[in-house]
C-alpha cells in the first residue's frame, strides 16, 4: 500500500514540479529581494516579483513538468491565460496574506512571511496546474 501511494505522489511529474517550483520560488524571492534592496515598497515588490515568477513558471511548467508541447497560437493563448488566471488567484492570496501578516499582525520580518506564503502557494499552484491547465493527456509527449 505504501509503495502504491509513493508511486502515485512521487513520480517524474511531481519531481519536475518540485524542481521547477523551487526555481520559480528562487526567481520570485531574488527579484523580491532586489526590489526591496532598492527600497521598493513591499507591496509593489510582491506584485512585481510575482509577475516575473509567473512568466518563468509558465514556460517551465508547460514544457518540463506537464509536457504540453502544443504551440499553435490559439491553444497557447488559451493555456497561457488559464495559467495566468490561476496564478493570479494565488498571487492575490500572496498579496493579501503578506498584508495581513506584515500590516495586520505586525510581523517585521517580511521575508519570513514571504517564505510561509510561498510554501502554501506552491501547493495551490501545482493543484491548479494539474487539475485545470495542463490536464489534457493528448497535448503531452
Amino acid at each position: 500500500m505504501f509503495r502504491k501511494l509513493w508511486s502515485k505522489f512521487v513520480n517524474r511529474e511531481t519531481i519536475a514540479y518540485l524542481i521547477t517550483g523551487v526555481m520559480t520560488t528562487l526567481v520570485d524571492w531574488v527579484s523580491y529581494a532586489l526590489l526591496r534592496h532598492a527600497n521598493v515598497d513591499y507591496r509593489f515588490a510582491t506584485a512585481a516579483s510575482w509577475a516575473i515568477a509567473v512568466l518563468f513558471a509558465y514556460v517551465t511548467n508547460k514544457f518540463f513538468v506537464f509536457r504540453s508541447m502544443r504551440v499553435d497560437p490559439g491553444f497557447l493563448w488559451k493555456e497561457f491565460t488559464a495559467f495566468v488566471a490561476c496564478r493570479l488567484a494565488t498571487g492575490v492570496f500572496t498579496l493579501v496574506a503578506m498584508m495581513v501578516m506584515v500590516d495586520g499582525l505586525g510581523i517585521k520580518q517580511d521575508f519570513i512571511c514571504k517564505v510561509v506564503v510561498s510554501a502554501i502557494s506552491l501547493v495551490l499552484n501545482y493543484l491548479f496546474s494539474k487539475l485545470f491547465i495542463f490536464k489534457k493527456k493528448s497535448d503531452r509527449v
